[in-house]
């Protein structure tokens, strides 16, 4: 099992997606392939894999989810891409 936070990035909208999933590899096929009209992911074609979280539980990650959506931040999330010490204190305050 492979728990993971992700965060996805589209330039053509300039929007982030922040998700939670047990097979990131399974999740981001659905986010690039499917066609499905009612998500979120399919207003664009150019979504990128720019962030992820390896947690321990489920519980874990859609805790650490719910943070970073709870943030609704442009900045909190550039952060956590500049600053790598920000997800070991997520992953500390989560555990």
């Amino acid at each position: 099992m492979n728990n993971s936070v992700y965060i996805l990035y589209s330039k053509k909208l300039d929007k982030h997606y922040i998700g939670f999933t047990e097979n990131l590899n399974q999740r981001l096929d659905f986010h690039l392939n499917d066609s499905q009209t009612r998500k979120f992911t399919y207003k664009a074609d150019d979504w990128e894999l720019i962030f992820t979280i390896e947690c321990e539980s489920k519980n874990q990650g859609l805790s650490i989810e719910k943070h970073i959506k709870s943030m609704k931040s442009r900045i909190y999330i550039q952060n956590l891409l500049q600053y790598p010490e920000m997800k070991f204190k997520l992953l500390e305050k989560y555990k």
